[in-house]
């Protein structure tokens, strides 16, 4: 039989949000409410589901870290040769989900995504830990690995080789910027009458905003 789960509910209890509380450009109203979710002690606040859809019209989901956002866009980083990079180069049409389940919150994004300059990869990648950064050269993201043995083989000859000096940046690795057309904003509500507000792009900078049914 399969567990019931049907009654686990958890009610919302967050102040309302109204058309006048929010920011005339998402970007803005994003940052607001992430440097809240910041102050609120939000588990991993960067962190976000993206969805990809690969050459069979199938979509895949998984979990990767912000690492920047300005007024061009949201920014990651990955193994251009895995499995997510793989369907952004077939279709560059993306969403992302920020979901703050803590603070009775998500964030919603849509839009299409391309590869950032390799110098501005390089700007991160230098900032990386040192573990992270032999991490990049260690896995080839998505392939079929035998063990974890072969792996830990792997990280192993990385630390050896870059033992003495800097680390380059791989040419394989890199980030990709989310260039938003929609941004939807959610908020948790009494009764499950949340608030939700969509901005959609009509311009080069101009934005509409629509409140829409929970």
């Amino acid at each position: 039989m399969p567990t019931d789960i049907s009654q686990l509910r958890q009610e919302y209890t967050g102040k309302s949000l109204r058309r006048a509380d929010l920011a005339a450009d998402p970007i803005e109203q994003f940052r607001i409410w992430f440097d809240q979710a910041q102050k609120l002690q939000v588990v991993e606040p960067n962190a976000m589901s993206l969805a990809t859809v690969d050459v069979d019209g199938h979509p895949w989901l998984r979990t990767v870290l912000l690492k920047g956002f300005d007024s061009s866009g949201f920014v990651f980083f990955t193994n251009f040769g895995s499995r997510k990079a793989q369907h952004m180069e077939t279709n560059p049409n993306v969403s992302l989900l920020l979901p703050w389940v803590s603070i009775q919150r998500q964030v919603a994004i849509n839009g299409s995504v391309q590869k950032i300059p390799a110098t501005q990869s390089l700007k991160y990648f230098i900032t990386r830990p040192f573990g992270s950064q032999i991490g990049a050269w260690a896995s080839r993201q998505s392939s079929v690995v035998s063990s974890r043995a072969l792996l830990q083989a792997k990280l192993d000859e990385m630390k050896r080789k870059f033992k003495e000096g800097d680390v380059p940046l791989p040419s394989f690795w890199g980030g990709y910027r989310v260039q938003p057309r929609s941004i939807e904003f959610w908020q948790g509500g009494d009764n499950r009458i949340h608030d939700r507000f969509l901005y959609s792009k009509t311009g080069e900078k101009e934005w509409n905003l629509d409140r829409l049914s929970p």
